[in-house]
């Protein structure tokens, strides 16, 4: 348990004269109606007057009188709040002033770049006990951290900087901005006196890429999504340092790309047996009692604790109708919470493949262990498969196999791309993974239909951005893979122009003379080819200076 700062200690949540009065002007004229109307943009549904919407932040009195407090002359008098005693913040000032510093400023920079913690909401003090280890190693007092308006303020700003639709309330983050100081103070009233509930989260249905099938997302609310972030920013530091090292997903400072690195240097190094997992519905299928076990084993907050479970437990609504309430499994794909969770409940996994030698990279529930030999691998599935049934999941039955890299065109698929043994050279190179490309293909017809009433530039100027992220994550693949795609996109912007032209069918034979490919190149069109040899070039620069 962290302790309280004592009186001659500077303390975060302490403001000065300056930022007081700031958001004493912020607040002047407070209380407004929560719920202005809508026009239902960015909603599936438009419900014009949102007034009755949202009074569950603002129904409590206590709420409300929790807020006027904080608006100047609602408390002692008609002079109260105008009087202010600058004597106790000078002296503050002067107090810490002489406070000596007492670690070096490496050292304290180093702690924050270890743990990944967020600056306002953890301070040094947390940071060197997370470092030092706790007496009973959890931590007993966390929740004022969460209903800190700091906190909620830099909650809200990275879900604000994310987007994203609303949720069942239909309150969008447009909306939500045009009141956010007064919504969040509310949600910080209602996590302090303990009754803050989630609402259930929207569900909608997103492609499956590469296939017809559809798979459930989850949208919470926007408060929800802020509350999430909150609690995640406080929560995370505890759980990152028992994370191992060969965790990629959903981490600070970690990505895909690290992930693929790690999976190349091993391939080369010899570690040619690989065993391919998949779980079946992964993050439908977390049983709740355990994850929580695992939580418990760090935190024992209880007003945390029940702010978890609440997640865990919140209701689905598709089509304005509630269909699922107190799930005993499962965390929602989409809330902001999830991925900290997913990432608790295989670490233990990851843990015990560590014990036993076994080279693992795992992005989330994608994930891959590498072997020196097939009978190792056997033994890692085999294990696997043990672990699985007693963590309460299920491994897909076709989608998990043991592949021998060794084997000419042998390959398996991992975060977007195709890792292939080839014939010839018998390299093992990348690839983008058919699935993706087809994808990508996919996000490239809408905007190069032949019936485009656009003109030329107009069009690149839309495809461009997409071919550019196309670049910037499968740049590493197979020059040859690029080079086809290339003349994809070249080939459906020919064949808008034949049609112009009156011609039929796609761009073909004089077409490819009529407008070549510096043709498009004058226009400004990305080419992924060019990109992957300027890339090439500058990286040989860099290393001959």
């Amino acid at each position: 348990m962290i302790r309280p700062g004592k009186s001659g200690e500077p303390a975060s949540d302490e403001r000065n004269h300056d930022q007081t009065t700031q958001e004493t002007e912020a607040l002047d004229g407070a209380l407004r109606v929560v719920g202005d109307s809508m026009s239902g943009k960015g909603c599936d549904v438009n419900t014009g007057d949102l007034a009755g919407e949202v009074p569950d932040l603002w129904a409590s009195s206590g709420v409300r009188a929790a807020i006027r407090a904080k608006i100047p002359g609602s408390s002692g008098g008609a002079k109260g709040g105008r009087k202010a005693d600058p004597s106790n913040n000078m002296n503050h000032e002067t107090e810490s002033a002489t406070v000596p510093r007492t670690r070096d400023k490496q050292a304290e920079e180093a702690l924050w770049t270890e743990f990944k913690a967020e600056r306002g909401v953890w301070s040094e003090k947390m940071l060197m006990a997370l470092q030092g280890g706790l007496k009973g190693k959890k931590w007993f007092s966390l929740i004022d951290k969460v209903w800190s308006e700091r906190t909620l303020q830099l909650a809200w700003e990275k879900v604000a900087s994310n987007a994203g639709g609303c949720g069942v309330d239909n309150i969008t983050i447009g909306h939500f901005a045009k009141d956010s100081k007064n919504r969040l103070l509310a949600v910080s009233e209602h996590l302090k006196q303990g009754t803050y509930q989630p609402k259930p989260v929207k569900r909608v249905w997103i492609p499956k890429p590469g296939t017809k099938e559809q798979r459930p997302l989850g949208i919470p609310t926007v408060t929800d999504r802020v509350v999430q972030a909150a609690l995640r920013m406080v929560i995370e530091p505890i759980f990152e340092k028992e994370f191992a090292p060969h965790s990629y997903g959903f981490r600070p400072g970690r990505g895909c790309k690290d992930a693929l690195r790690q999976v190349d240097i091993k391939l080369k190094e010899g570690y040619v047996h690989v065993v391919d997992v998949d779980i079946k519905g992964y993050f439908d299928s977390i049983p709740h009692d355990r994850l929580m076990e695992l939580v418990q084993g760090h935190i024992s907050d209880g007003r945390i604790l029940k702010l978890i479970k609440s997640y865990l437990k919140q209701g689905v609504m598709e089509e304005k109708e509630l269909i699922e309430t107190n799930k005993q499994d499962g965390t929602q794909q989409g809330a902001v919470i999830s991925p900290l969770l997913a990432n608790l409940y295989l670490n233990p996994l990851d843990w015990l493949m560590a014990q036993e030698g076994i080279t693992m990279v795992r992005y989330a529930d994608d994930m891959v262990m590498l072997c020196q030999s097939a009978k190792q691998a056997e033994q890692v599935l085999a294990k696997l498969q043990k672990w699985s049934e007693q963590a309460g999941l299920t491994l897909h039955p076709e989608k998990t196999k043991i592949v021998d890299m060794g084997q000419a065109r042998s390959h398996f698929d991992f975060l977007g791309y195709r890792f292939r043994r080839t014939v010839g050279k018998m390299q093992i190179r990348r690839f983008i993974r058919p699935k993706s490309l087809k994808n990508i293909r996919q996000r490239i017809r809408p905007l190069t239909k032949r019936t485009s009433g656009r003109c030329l530039p107009s069009i690149i100027s839309k495809l461009n951005p997409v071919l550019r992220g196309v670049h910037e994550y499968f740049h590493h693949a197979y020059k040859g893979e690029l080079s086809r795609l290339d003349g994809w996109v070249r080939g459906r912007l020919r064949s808008i122009l034949r049609k112009r032209n009156k011609g039929k069918g796609k761009g073909k034979g004089k077409d490819h003379f009529k407008w070549p490919n510096c043709y498009f190149d004058r226009h400004g069109l990305f080419s992924l080819e060019q990109a992957r040899r300027k890339q090439i070039i500058s990286l040989r620069n860099g290393a001959n200076c």
